[in-house]
């Protein structure tokens, strides 16, 4: 297994997109500080104590990218973590970065539908098995999209891609 190098500019936004259970908070929690990272399923237990009701989206994604909004005016390293699946959700965050005149790196992770499906059913909280089938028919139709959008960088992870280093860069 070869090592990926991926270069980090300072100032630069890095969105992880991809199903649930596909890897992509682990990723973070191996790769990035605690802080470092925005997560919606922090915001969303914030909001509702980490209760899946989906009526609470709109406000859990407000906070999702106010957190976002701030740290990038701070000038900090911020990994967004969520599905970002639409593209609506991947521009919003294409925005952000633009707006505060940061890089862009998105990192997808397409890993196979019966392994986010095993994953799930180990987690305290399921997803359950219609949203990550859901959830992967979206991430096959992004996948044909994302190469298209304007980002600086764009990374496809598979399940077996876990040697991944990130080269910090000192200058933009």
């Amino acid at each position: 297994m070869t090592t990926r190098e991926i270069p980090i500019a300072p100032r630069t936004l890095i969105v992880l997109c991809g199903t649930a259970g596909a890897g992509k908070s682990t990723f973070a929690g191996r790769h990035f500080e605690l802080t470092q990272v925005v997560s919606s399923d922090t915001c969303r237990a914030l909001i509702c104590d980490g209760d899946r009701t989906q009526n609470v989206d709109p406000d859990l994604f407000d906070l999702f990218h106010f957190l976002i909004q701030k740290r990038l005016k701070l000038g900090r390293l911020t990994v967004a973590d969520s599905t970002a699946l639409y593209d609506f959700a991947r521009r919003r965050l294409l925005d952000l970065a633009r707006e505060a005149d940061y890089h862009t790196c998105l990192l997808v992770f397409n890993v196979p539908r019966a392994v986010c499906l095993q994953r799930d059913q180990q987690r305290a909280r399921h997803v359950g098995e219609a949203e990550i089938c859901l959830q992967d028919t979206l991430l096959q139709e992004a996948l044909l999209h994302i190469p298209h959008e304007p980002w600086e960088q764009i990374h496809v992870l598979s399940e077996t891609d876990t040697e991944v280093r990130f080269h910090w860069q000192t200058s933009s």
